[in-house]
């Protein structure tokens, strides 16, 4: 296989779903709480990323595409700060405002290079505000080589089907990241990307490799997808199409944090995709992008050099 990257600086994709805001407080461990059997962190320093779907739309931006973000967050201080991290990376985005909504944060303390705590704060968005979305949505279609469905389960995605209808009548590519156990709500899409975990919600447990396929394949054909993707862990990855399967292990290094994988994984495939690579040479080069990430804490990004760095070394 050519494993060479393509010219990214013509694709372009849009990137509607949930966003939410990472936050890391980071400290030293060093007593027990003497009012609970807890450690005690003090906070050294702080940092802020992007998460969720604006995490999808970093990554591809820094693989070189033009990114368009859509999504909804509260009229609050996360929702602004989002818009500034999308501004700082050179990212177009339109951050529809619901009064009525908290911005999602992820608040992380960490300690000794380790995750001790994680606080979640969100709520769902306004039924108006989902509907002035959705016809920005339809605007920006043209302006598009591809577009990717990032779905939390936060409530954004909530006109998720009329979307994937209208992306396949004006011919764009629809790639999912999907969440819950209903996926009807995604047939018609050319690709979804569940995670091990994810799938078995949805088909149930199998006991073999063969198994598998005829579960996932079942499924692929229900939904009239193109492809499905099973991001596996350190079993690596499976790509199900009317081809057939095709499988690339995990690329093997320490793995340090996997949160974001997946949105470096569906981001490296939409702006491979846009640059015009067929699906399994996109599919070669998603998997050795979410090993290098996986190599970093916290959610992070795989740049266009050490994307090359990494494809080389399959070839040495």
């Amino acid at each position: 296989m050519n494993n060479s990257l393509p010219d990214t600086a013509a694709a372009r994709v849009l990137i509607v779903g949930d966003v939410m805001l990472d936050r890391y407080w980071f400290g030293e461990v060093s007593r027990i709480s003497p009012e609970a059997p807890v450690p005690v962190v003090k906070v050294e320093k702080s940092e802020e990323r992007p998460g969720g779907a604006a995490n999808v739309a970093r990554n591809c931006a820094a693989l070189g595409a033009k990114v368009f973000l859509l999504s909804v967050v509260g009229a609050d201080e996360a929702g602004k700060t989002l818009a500034r991290l999308m501004s700082d990376a050179n990212i177009e985005s339109s951050l529809h405002e619901d009064p009525g909504l908290n911005t999602t944060v992820k608040l992380r303390v960490i300690g000794r290079q380790q995750q001790l705590l994680r606080i979640d704060f969100e709520n769902t968005p306004d039924h108006e505000v989902l509907r002035a979305k959705l016809a920005d949505f339809s605007a920006r279609l043209a302006d598009c080589d591809v577009v990717i469905l990032s779905d939390y389960g936060k409530g954004g995605l909530t006109h998720i089907t009329e979307m994937i209808q209208r992306a396949k009548d004006t011919g764009k590519p629809v790639l999912v990241d999907p969440k819950g156990d209903d996926y009807a709500r995604y047939a018609g899409a050319t690709l979804l990307t569940p995670n091990r975990a994810e799938l078995r919600e949805v088909t149930g447990k199998w006991q073999n490799e063969a198994e598998l396929v005829v579960k996932a394949q079942q499924l692929r054909e229900s939904l009239d997808l193109t492809a499905l993707l099973v991001t596996r862990s350190e079993e690596g990855m499976t790509l199900f199409s009317a081809d057939g399967v095709r499988h690339e292990a995990a690329v093997a290094r320490e793995v340090y944090d996997v949160s974001g994988a997946g949105d470096t994984v569906i981001a490296t495939l939409a702006v491979m995709l846009a640059s015009g690579l067929p699906l399994d040479q996109a599919l070669f080069l998603a998997n050795r992008a979410a090993g290098v990430v996986v190599g970093k804490l916290g959610t992070a990004t795989c740049s266009l050099d050490e994307l090359k760095q990494s494809a080389l070394e399959v070839t040495r």
